[in-house]
């Protein structure tokens, strides 16, 4: 094997222009949610076609001021996904109601529309669609599904994803992205509501700064500075930063050129592996846009020459980082023993869980670093 490197799983692309972004803010002393966050917004709802964008710390805390927003709370369910991150159900349970989850498809690894449809009830009061690892899911289809109930995106790895050319986080009643550093573009933490929908993104205005009737900004820059605002919702702390405001202007501006870059080495990771008998690359279905967040294959076990641990064991030794590409989330341990779950409820996501393997994809990694991918893939 070539001599050993150290090759991340993902690496923020971040350098000199985002270090020069926040001397603005921390010169001016401007540092909570204000003008910077203003221009992110509006910067981010023109590139992916909605109306409203408001900030948060994150897209945990987006996805739950969407649903605190349509006040979702005991007694009602929401649908997730079996296969995702553990946010997308924990934030049903914040809400005091009850997450139903609905099995994936194998081969795009986002939420089946047929098993959707068998999970939905009076009570269901809201979907969430997981644009999983950058793809969107087949919204269309969910959207018949669902007849009226509202449809959220999470689309925590899909910004600049799109869907039959319409943007994710637009087709939906409301949809939530991530800048976490795995992701395309970061502020090191920090997330983002997107809705057309007017009353909803008022309130979710509200609620993301503790309830208050008017913002930070709005307030110091008014008449009556001095004066506090009414609260008339019990609201939440979910405000993002100035400082994560002017380097998210500067990573989002880079996005469609780092998207390019990553479909280019999808492509060149497609064609080199497609030779490897035991190893499934991603598809993209016609009309998607894929964003690349990650590069997840699914390893075939009764062709491959050891089992998937094992082999990630091996990349791990030659240098190479290497993910399960997610969890099912019905066999994490809090959701087995409070709702009584068993791994083979939801057979798809089970495999998912077993199969996936996420390689290395980002934006500071070299030529030579995918063909060293490819190369240690082929000799395993």
């Amino acid at each position: 094997m070539p001599e050993k490197r150290n090759i991340p799983i993902a690496l923020p692309c971040t350098g000199e222009e985002e270090w020069q972004a926040t001397r603005a803010p921390l010169m001016e002393g401007w540092l909570t949610q204000g003008p910077r966050v203003a221009a992110f917004e509006k910067a981010f709802a023109q590139r992916h076609q909605v109306k409203h964008a408001l900030a948060a710390t994150s897209c945990t805390t987006a996805l739950h001021l969407i649903l605190a927003a349509l006040d979702i709370g005991p007694g009602d369910e929401v649908i997730v996904p079996a296969f995702t991150w553990v946010s997308t159900a924990n934030v049903v349970v914040y809400c005091g109601a009850t997450p139903v989850f609905a099995d994936v498809d194998r081969s795009t690894y986002n939420i089946d529309p047929a098993s959707v449809r068998a999970k939905i009830t009076p009570r269901t009061r809201a979907i969430i669609v997981v644009h999983l690892f950058g793809l969107c899911a087949d919204l269309d289809a969910l959207t018949a599904v669902a007849g009226g109930i509202p449809v959220i995106e999470d689309a925590a790895c899909a910004a600049g994803s799109s869907y039959h050319g319409r943007s994710a986080g637009s087709i939906g009643l409301a949809g939530a992205f991530s800048f976490h550093p795995r992701k395309s573009i970061t502020t090191g933490e920090g997330g983002m509501v997107t809705t057309h929908d007017d009353k909803l993104a008022d309130k979710v205005n509200m609620l993301r700064n503790h309830g208050a009737s008017v913002s930070e900004e709005q307030r110091h820059s008014g008449p009556h500075p001095y004066l506090l605002p009414d609260f008339n919702l019990l609201g939440f702390n979910y405000r993002m930063t100035d400082l994560q405001g002017a380097v998210g202007l500067v990573q989002l501006a880079k996005l469609d050129r780092f998207i390019a870059e990553r479909q280019r080495w999808a492509d060149y990771y497609a064609a080199e592996l497609a030779a490897v008998p035991w190893l499934r690359t991603p598809k993209v279905p016609a009309g998607c846009t894929h964003g690349w967040q990650a590069y997840v294959c699914d390893v075939d076990e009764r062709k491959a020459p050891r089992p998937r641990n094992d082999l990630m064991d091996r990349l791990q030794e030659a240098g190479i980082s290497t993910r399960p590409g997610t969890h099912a989330v019905h066999m994490l341990g809090y959701y087995r023993e409070r709702f009584g779950l068993r791994p083979d409820d939801f057979p798809a996501a089970r495999d998912c869980d077993r199969s996936s393997m996420a390689i290395p994809l980002h934006n500071r990694m070299s030529p030579d670093d995918f063909r060293y991918v490819v190369d240690a893939l082929r000799r395993l």
